[in-house]
């Protein structure tokens, strides 16, 4: 294996800080450009059909962390066939996936609106939209597969290309349908689902390698690499259903707080997304590295990895916070001109400066553990910080309020940092063990199944 270096570090990580750049953006231009129509119902339609399927592919994202760690584990190992094999793997869960949300579109549409209701006038437009852009849920969801297997073999420039591609053809099409024909929200639609499926053509193509021969059907459906990558998509998904409700809880709670504490901590929490997108990049570099570490039965690499990709997530943490604090309130200022709100957001200010810091530590050990496909672990580190924060909800907000909420906030991320802390030495094992025992959940390694072959 080629030597961890600085270098490496931030040839992984620099393209994806770019492309995560891109992800706001697309937001933002297909808000302005049916914002050009002048009517106010078309904004709110395309914000609530967006953010419906957000929510629903969302649940499907274990899928690009799951294949990130396992392609990682076999390109370590050197095995380039099994590399391919969890790619087709993934793309046959994403295809499933996908075509059984386009045939329960109905149901979900009405339990969202449920959960979400709107005028009648939003709503009918939503509904139109959705209709539309639910037959791209395959490709959504296989993009998720597309950029785990990227990722895993350092070929996030690629990632980079796939992602600035898409944006650009979803904007180009999005003036020509909704400015030039004046489809409105159909036309919003139409450009989003031409550029998923057009995102998949691009990666399947940037992806070709994976479809070689030497794969055969038995290999594909082998019972261990099978039962191991769905155990491991099992965890995370339960672990990231729990981080989500906690999140979502914060937001809940906050809109108890009144409009104005609402208002602020809706703002703050766009520092809390820009954290994230921008550090990203470390977390999918330690996730690429450790996987080929525990591949490779490389303790040495793999705490080389963790260390040096780390110190870069702690580095650009630190750049992070500094900046907020620095320059947070100006930034507060820029976003509304509500003097109510913008005291309110300068009152817990101090929260989403210090969150960079607090939260890197999880966010680096999330990389580390995805990278050695250690699920269960994760899974259980996530359940006792929900836990964590659920006391520390019932304890902090009745006594401090916003600042209680905050305060519990920080607590989840400590907690799940010690947590995964705690179970960091079976990551170690995971590189050391030899190959017919190591695997996710007891399960052993693909490569003993494929030997019976």
């Amino acid at each position: 294996m080629a030597e961890v270096t600085h270098r490496r570090i931030l040839a992984i990580a620099g393209p994806i800080v770019l492309s995560n750049a891109t992800i706001p953006l697309l937001g933002a231009v297909d808000t302005a450009v049916v914002g050009q129509m002048g009517q106010a119902a078309l904004i709110g339609a395309v914000g609530m059909g967006a953010i419906i399927l957000a929510s629903v592919y969302w649940i499907f994202g274990f899928l690009r962390m799951g294949t990130t760690g396992l392609v990682a584990q076999a390109r370590g190992a050197g095995d380039a066939a099994e590399e391919g094999a969890v790619l087709i793997r993934g793309l046959g869960i994403a295809a499933v996936a996908g075509l059984a949300l386009v045939a329960l579109q109905g149901p979900l549409a009405a339990a969202a609106f449920g959960i979400a209701p709107g005028t009648a006038e939003v709503e009918a437009l939503a509904r139109d939209y959705i209709a539309i852009r639910i037959w791209g849920a395959p490709a959504t969801i296989a993009l998720y597969a597309l950029t785990g297997w990227l990722i895993a073999l350092e070929r996030t420039r690629a990632v980079l290309a796939l992602q600035l591609v898409m944006n650009g053809t979803n904007a180009a099409l999005d003036l020509l349908f909704v400015l030039g024909f004046g489809w409105g929200v159909e036309g919003v639609a139409v450009a989003t689902l031409i550029a998923e499926w057009g995102g998949v053509a691009l990666g399947l193509w940037l992806a070709r390698a994976a479809f070689g021969g030497g794969l055969s059907r038995a290999r594909l459906l082998a019972a261990g690499p099978l039962a191991r990558m769905l155990a491991v998509n099992r965890d995370i998904m339960l672990r990231s259903v729990m981080l989500q409700g906690c999140f979502t809880a914060f937001l809940f709670l906050g809109a108890g707080q009144g409009d104005q504490t609402l208002a602020a901590n809706q703002l703050l929490m766009q520092f809390v997304e820009i954290t994230a997108y921008a550090l990203d990049g470390f977390a999918f570099a330690a996730e690429a590295l450790v996987g080929q570490a525990v591949g490779a039965r490389s303790r040495p690499m793999l705490i080389r990895a963790a260390r040096m990709a780390s110190l870069w997530g702690v580095a650009g943490a630190g750049a992070l916070s500094a900046a907020y604090a620095a320059g947070g309130g100006a930034v507060i200022d820029l976003m509304t001109t509500a003097p109510g709100v913008r005291a309110e957001a300068r009152a817990y200010l101090p929260w989403a400066a210090a969150g960079p810091l607090l939260g890197i530590a999880s966010w680096m050990l999330d990389g580390i553990f995805i990278g050695a496909t250690r699920a269960r672990e994760m899974r259980d580190a996530m359940a006792l910080s929900a836990v964590a924060f659920v006391l520390s909800l019932m304890v902090l907000m009745p006594a401090f309020g916003n600042h209680g909420l905050w305060g519990a906030f920080a607590i989840l991320s400590l907690v799940r940092a010690l947590t995964l802390w705690r179970a960091l030495p079976a990551v170690l094992r995971a590189a050391s063990e030899p190959a017919v025992a190591a695997g996710a959940d007891g399960i052993g390694d693909a490569r003993e199944s494929v030997a019976r072959e």
